[in-house]
């Protein structure tokens, strides 16, 4: 594999996948050489650090694993994340409370205007997938608890949103004994229910909207999940397993393992304004490429990657990425600058450039800066502030890629000048800033490390994560590391 460790590029490094029976017999002819350089050097067997003799040492070899077959990257990181399950189905909330211990007693001194940034984003309605639905407006709704429905009106099962009015105790397809509810999200609502004809296996059903609109999506969501399923079957790349589906009173219905909580909620019970255990986030960045490996593999865009979106288990030591009511296939990439929620909207998208598998990777990025910090990387009002912000963090976007968007006169002047364009707090008026170069002015490593005293050890991980997301959080998706890149990376492929 010596010409992906000469070259960076994507067009070297871009995927791993091996298609062709020549190139798969000669990658499993190297692996017969390097067992039987392994079996010749039995003594260099045990020692992971140091190269094979017959490979030439590089720079990159420290940071690797002896071999980059694709296959035995995969296999390594699977393994790692079982260790990591393991090791840690005990000590999650342990981790996270030894991180808080690491922060500095002044942390806490001036610390109160920042708390207002994490619920801003279910503060704006502009966001056509950014909804969010509070406990108390879910209660008010009578959801959440036993519904009483009117004798006269039995077959008024839908609201008036075409959202299906959920009756704890009833018992959906013969089968499903409701016994909970989850949530509430733009397609659909989300109970907890045992499957009685399975030994009242616990599930999660997720019941789709019932109008035009929504049933396609739902469908939809459903060919995505199929597909994506059918290709994992030993699942192992970290995507949510559709058990089965069915109508219940003209509601499209899908039956999913059940999970505990999302990144979300566990941000908040667990690491509000702290965020979470290095060790945690480097085993999530783990399993969320693979997720984004296995997208990759079916043709199929999530967009719409964030903490909301991802599930974990109770010990919350694996994850699954979910609602794929957002996906499509790559070739299908409808030019919208409202794709994907928006402080974790790809810059290529709101400029209106065609787009592909970069945008759910600059989705992870934000979403792993979030889950290490507490905090949103670009808590951006707009779209032109969240242009405003990236920029902020990684220069003035390049000149080559402004001109292909499609939407970049709604930001970028005849010169291409950025058009910062802001409300005046003292006269609420509008008022446009022209401005034709930006200096990036975020310290993306002093955000990580913050006031934390950490050790060793751990500040070499923080160091890993932050280059990691420089590479992630590229402007332009072209020089975006691809997944394969990031699945090498010494934050991935070094433990603690």
């Amino acid at each position: 594999m010596k010409a992906e460790q000469d070259s960076s590029s994507d067009e070297n490094l871009e995927d791993f996948d091996v298609e062709e029976e020549d190139e798969e017999a000669l990658i499993e002819q190297r692996r017969l050489q390097r067992q039987a350089i392994v079996q010749k050097y039995k003594y260099l067997a045990e020692d992971s650090n140091m190269s094979v003799p017959s490979e030439p040492s590089s720079p990159q070899s420290s940071t690797r694993s002896r071999s980059n077959s694709p296959d035995d990257i995969l296999e390594r990181v699977a393994a790692d994340v079982k260790e990591y399950e393991r090791e840690n189905v005990d000590t999650f909330e342990a981790s996270v409370k030894a991180k808080h211990n690491l922060m500095a007693v002044e942390q806490n001194n001036g610390s109160s205007q920042k708390k207002i940034i994490a619920p801003d984003m279910f503060t704006e309605s502009d966001d056509m997938f950014a909804a969010y639905f509070d406990s108390a407006r879910l209660r008010a709704a009578g959801i959440g608890k036993d519904f009483k429905e009117n004798p006269n009106l039995r077959d008024n099962w839908t609201d008036a949103e075409g959202y299906y009015r959920v009756n704890i105790g009833e018992v959906l397809d013969k089968r499903y004994n409701v016994y909970g509810y989850t949530g509430q999200g733009v397609f659909s609502n989300v109970v907890r229910a045992r499957d009685m004809a399975r030994a009242n296996q616990e599930v999660a059903v997720k019941i789709i909207r019932n109008n035009e609109l929504m049933q396609k999506t739902g469908l939809k969501e459903l060919e995505f999940l199929k597909k994506l399923n059918d290709a994992d079957p030993d699942d192992k790349f970290h995507c949510l397993r559709l058990f089965r589906h069915f109508y219940h009173k003209q509601h499209l219905c899908l039956v999913f393992e059940p999970l505990s909580m999302n990144l979300r909620e566990v941000l908040k019970k667990y690491g509000k304004d702290v965020g979470l255990h290095i060790k945690a986030v480097r085993s999530y960045s783990q399993q969320l490429f693979l997720a984004l490996k296995l997208l990759k593999r079916c043709n199929i865009l999530h967009a719409d990657i964030k903490p909301d979106n991802i599930l974990v288990n109770e010990s919350k030591t694996i994850l699954k990425l979910c609602d794929f009511g957002s996906a499509s296939h790559v070739a299908d990439n409808d030019i919208t600058p409202y794709l994907v929620s928006r402080f974790y909207r790809a810059p290529e998208i709101i400029i209106g450039k065609i787009y592909d598998y970069g945008i759910d990777m600059w989705s992870v990025g934000c979403t792993l800066y979030e889950l290490y910090t507490g905090k949103i990387l670009f808590p951006g009002k707009t779209n032109n502030h969240m242009l405003k912000l990236a920029m902020d963090l990684k220069g003035k976007m390049p000149n080559k890629m402004i001109r292909k968007g499609v939407f970049k006169d709604q930001h970028f002047d005849q010169n291409l000048n950025f058009m910062y364009i802001e409300v005046d707090k003292v006269t609420e008026r509008e008022k446009v800033t022209v401005m034709s170069t930006i200096n990036p002015t975020k310290d993306l490593l002093a955000d990580l490390i913050g006031c934390q005293r950490l050790p060793e050890d751990q500040r070499k991980k923080v160091h890993q994560l932050k280059d990691l997301l420089d590479q992630i959080l590229m402007l332009d998706p072209a020089k975006r590391i691809s997944i394969n890149q990031a699945l090498q990376h010494a934050f991935i492929q070094e433990k603690i």
